[in-house]
């Protein structure tokens, strides 16, 4: 066992020393031409490994192969701006060599200190009890300290202050007829509706904001993105100039207002003395055979509220539904502080933490606020949003699958094993104890979703982290190679610095 893993050590350390020569100064304008050799000096070693062994150890070694193949082909690809891409690369490279460093020294130590295989998975499951626990207690508190009052501040008409309800709209047609009527029906005495028309393709979009003029919705034209800047970004920045409203609240077609909720919004908001608030709406709940569409959703939400966010100054935010002081959005620079930002409320949403200025919340039935996406749209804005989050780096990515494969994936395979083959009953209750934990917390995900139970949680939690791990990879994979497109339009371009028109390596 030594000497096979003293072989594969020297083969990784040969195979990275190759590597490293595409990342020096005076080699790399080769890079293009270094870089298929080191790739396949990598994979034939990734093979040897495979054909010499299968072990935890070879697998893991296989999955750091994957990533520094694919950190390999960004050089080759070369698609973004040469500085910015070398930097992120090189940065790539090293922490993948530390990654890899780590696995291998933990298993000669593990193998040094000869410990029983048993033992370790045992104490491997028990430590996966352990996050269980952590992230059930994080989310019921979460879910706790989310809940709005039950008897909210209830002020004066005259002491309200006014309103921007501020939507970016492209190529939306049914979904925007339903949000302006939610809108137009709401009782809140001193409100502005502004809907700004990005460059529609679609006729009926224009017409549909046109159509509601007469209740007091105030058509924007648009303009296409500059250079720089996400056209959201941009359309969020132009309807914060145009908004007249002391308080302007963003949010997608795809949500729907009760005639209260702007009002109990607001009323919430004063309550709480915050300067910015994100809502967290009720989800439309699938129907039963819509199993996809119950899978990307809680665990989009599950980042959010499963988290010790606020020990990282990282507040939970969504892009649904968010309001802020006008005062406050243009004193922390307005959009142009994140024209690149695939979620740029999480950067106001750091600043307004700084002085306990922010608050997160779920829409209970007295907001009345809920959110109509489809499953089309929910994998369209995981593919779009999951590598951004992870501020575009494949060494977060293979840290996060990894994590979420090992930790909410490979205890409930052990728990199949465990009662096919007599030889692992002695895991067998390990297995179901941590079982347990993380199917009670992954309900407890999905019910504060769609703010009622869903049966299917009970046994939907491994696919929906192997569901996830697909998204992240594939949002990975879209950005570096090829084009991911929000509204008919490539956001690779901004978010990555991508050469719209690439030059010659």
């Amino acid at each position: 066992m030594m000497v096979y893993m003293t072989t594969v050590l020297g083969a990784y350390i040969l195979a990275h020393l190759f590597e490293l020569l595409c990342w020096q100064p005076k080699l790399w304008r080769w890079s293009r031409y270094l870089v298929p050799m080191a790739t396949v000096l990598l994979l034939a070693t990734t093979v040897w490994a495979l054909l010499t062994q299968v072990s935890l150890l070879t697998f893991l070694i296989v999955i750091m192969a994957l990533y520094r193949g694919v950190n390999l082909l960004r050089v080759w690809a070369g698609r973004m701006q040469v500085e910015y891409l070398k930097r992120a690369t090189w940065r790539t490279t090293r922490w993948l060599l530390v990654y890899e460093l780590i696995i291998v020294l933990a298993s000669v130590g593990l193998h040094s200190l000869k410990v029983n295989a048993g033992h370790f998975w045992i104490f491997f499951l028990v430590a996966e009890a352990g996050l269980g626990l952590v992230l059930l207690v994080s989310t019921l508190r979460h879910a706790k300290t989310m809940r709005p009052s039950s008897a909210m501040l209830r002020i004066a008409s005259k002491d309200l202050p006014t309103l921007t309800v501020a939507i970016p709209a492209r190529n939306e047609t049914e979904d925007l007829q339903a949000c302006l009527e939610s809108l137009i029906a709401s009782t809140y005495p001193k409100l502005e509706i502004l809907v700004l028309d990005d460059c529609s393709t679609v006729r009926r979009t224009p017409e549909i904001i046109r159509d509601f003029a007469h209740d007091g919705v105030r058509f924007i034209d648009g303009v296409e993105p500059k250079d720089g800047w996400l056209a959201k970004n941009q359309a969020y920045q132009h309807l914060l100039e145009e908004a007249n409203g002391e308080l302007v609240l963003f949010c997608g077609a795809d949500v729907r207002f009760e005639p209260q909720t702007l009002l109990n919004i607001v009323s919430l908001m004063l309550e709480k003395k915050k300067t910015m608030m994100s809502i967290m709406p009720r989800n439309i709940l699938p129907r039963f055979l819509q199993l996809d569409a119950s899978l990307i959703q809680p665990m989009r939400y599950a980042w959010e509220i499963a988290l010790p966010r606020k020990m990282f100054r990282r507040p939970p935010v969504l892009s649904t539904c968010w309001i802020a002081k006008r005062e406050f959005l243009l004193a922390s620079g307005g959009f142009s502080a994140v024209s690149r930002s695939i979620v740029p409320e999480s950067y106001f949403a750091r600043q307004s933490v700084r002085h306990d200025g922010y608050s997160f919340r779920y829409s209970s039935p007295a907001i009345g606020l809920t959110s109509h996406k489809d499953v089309t749209d929910q994998r369209d804005t995981a593919t779009r949003t999951k590598y951004p989050q992870v501020h575009r780096r494949p060494e977060l990515v293979v840290l996060l699958t990894l994590g979420e494969l090992f930790g909410l994936v490979l205890p409930f395979m052990f728990l199949i094993v465990s009662l096919v083959l007599p030889a692992l009953t002695k895991v067998l209750w390990v297995s179901v104890g941590t079982c347990l934990l993380l199917m009670a917390w992954y309900m407890s995900v999905c019910a504060l979703t769609y703010r009622k139970p869903d049966v299917r949680s009970l046994v939907s939690l491994p696919f929906a982290a192997l569901l996830d791990v697909a998204l992240l990879n594939y949002s990975m994979l879209k950005y570096e190679f090829s084009v991911v497109l929000w509204k008919e339009r490539n956001v690779c371009i901004p978010v990555m610095r991508v050469e719209p028109h690439l030059p010659k390596f």
